[in-house]
């Protein structure tokens, strides 16, 4: 542990700048929450939906079914990090409110070019582009993914 000393303390003027910087900060935050400002941006229209069902496989897989069709539109092997995340933090939330994998998901393109990633059955929902648009583009691919193209 170092001890400090006369020699190594922080200057008094520089510790009242760090406070006075912070309590400012504080001040602004408390000052836009209270007055009831929405920080939030709104959702732009919804230019395309597709509703998508996930199935893990024996394999390891998941396979991606456009619920509409049952057609299975994409197969995700390997370890695809973001993807299965995203999909265990829904599943997670499902499992807490009692209700099973039987109602699709909702992936919903939006004219701004965003896509979230909506489950009807809890409320939830993921903002993709908020994860950059390298993850945001796992997603992407299943909005014009055919059954022919997986």
């Amino acid at each position: 542990m170092v001890a400090l000393t006369a020699n190594n303390m922080m200057p008094r003027r520089v510790l009242l700048s760090i406070g006075v910087v912070l309590l400012g900060t504080l001040i602004a935050v408390a000052a836009v929450r209270l007055s009831g400002t929405s920080i939030t941006v709104p959702d732009e229209a919804a230019v395309a939906v597709r509703e998508l069902r996930f199935e893990d496989r024996p394999d390891g897989s998941v396979v991606v079914i456009d619920a509409s069709t049952r057609a299975v539109i994409h197969t995700m092997t390997g370890e695809n990090g973001f993807f299965r995340g995203a999909l265990r933090g829904l599943a997670r939330e499902r499992r807490r409110s009692g209700l099973g994998s039987e109602q699709p998901f909702q992936l919903i393109g939006r004219a701004d070019g965003r896509l979230t990633l909506v489950d009807p059955a809890t409320g939830q929902r993921i903002d993709l582009e908020s994860f950059g648009p390298t993850n945001a583009a796992v997603f992407a691919r299943f909005m014009n993914d055919s059954p022919s193209s997986h």
